[in-house]
Parts: C-alpha cells; sequence; structure tokens
C-alpha cells in the first residue's frame, strides 16, 4: 500500500537526519558489538550475542520504516495553504466549551506529531473532526475521556 505521506519540509530533513544517524552511527556500532560478542566463543549460549543480534534487528526494522516513509513524503508548500477551511498544516486556535480554555493546535501528519509542541495528527478524533471546518464552526468529538465541544476560533498558517 503506498501511501502518501505529507510532511513539512523541516519534517523530511528531521527523517532524513535520523536515517542518516541510524546507518553512520548505530548500524556499525551494533556490528562492532556483534563482533565482539561472536570472539567470546560459544554463541549458543552467548546472551551478549543474542542481545546485539536482536537489537541489529530492531535497528533494521526502524531504517526500514524511515526509509519508506521518505519514500512517500511529499513536501507541502506551506505558501499554498488556505486558512479559509481547517486543513494540514493549520494552526488552529479552539475554544474547549466543556472546560472553558483556548488551545491552539498545529495539525501535522502523524511522522510530525508532538503534543508537547502543540503539533496534532490529522488522523486523531479531534483532527479529524477540524479538517474541512471553517472559523466559528462548533464540533463535537468523541474521544475516550467522554464529548468534547469545540469552537474554531482562528485559523492560521
Amino acid at each position: 500500500m503506498s501511501n502518501v505521506i505529507y510532511l513539512t519540509e523541516a519534517g523530511l530533513q528531521k527523517l532524513k537526519s535520523e536515517l542518516e544517524h541510524l546507518r553512520g552511527v548505530e548500524r556499525p556500532a551494533i556490528s562492532a558489538q556483534i563482533a565482539e560478542a561472536r570472539d567470546k566463543g560459544d554463541l549458543s549460549e552467548n546472551a551478549e550475542y543474542d542481545a546485539a543480534k536482536e537489537a541489529q534487528g530492531l535497528l533494521e526494522m526502524r531504517i526500514a520504516k524511515l526509509e519508506d516513509a521518505i519514500s512517500k513524503a511529499r513536501v507541502i508548500d506551506e505558501s499554498r495553504i488556505n486558512t479559509d477551511t481547517v486543513q494540514i498544516l493549520n494552526k488552529v486556535t479552539i475554544l474547549n466549551h466543556n472546560v472553558k480554555k483556548e488551545m491552539v493546535y498545529t495539525l501535522v501528519s502523524e511522522n510530525e506529531a508532538n503534543l508537547k509542541e502543540g503539533k496534532l495528527s490529522v488522523s486523531t478524533p479531534i483532527a479529524k473532526a477540524l479538517l474541512g471546518k471553517t472559523k466559528g464552526d462548533v464540533v463535537e468529538v468523541n474521544v475516550p475521556s467522554g464529548m468534547l465541544k469545540l469552537e474554531i476560533l482562528e485559523i492560521s498558517i
């Protein structure tokens, strides 16, 4: 399945940097650990060797996942983003009517999501409810903690 992954230029560079680090630093380090453990003799009862091989498998899986994400990535031209309706890369100011609190989220791809930075994945229930809506719209979202009533106060880039 070849799903396109929409990213910002910064998000794509972050993935490429991580991939370069894994290939150039982590992979050689694990290879050295395996060689060192192999030099210790009998591999059938060598816990260090088993741990290093498992770490290598996990590393190769992460590398493959990053390569796949990068191959499917499409960089979004931020200058062409519309703010009439909520869409990916919009910064959305919402009012949570349940707690009478304003919140600001930037809607991003799943790969760039980071709640501490206010980056909300477009695949979350809240983002899905906001997508396509306009300023002033009120949406109700069913989340694990119950029903949220959210009002869109502002849409920007």
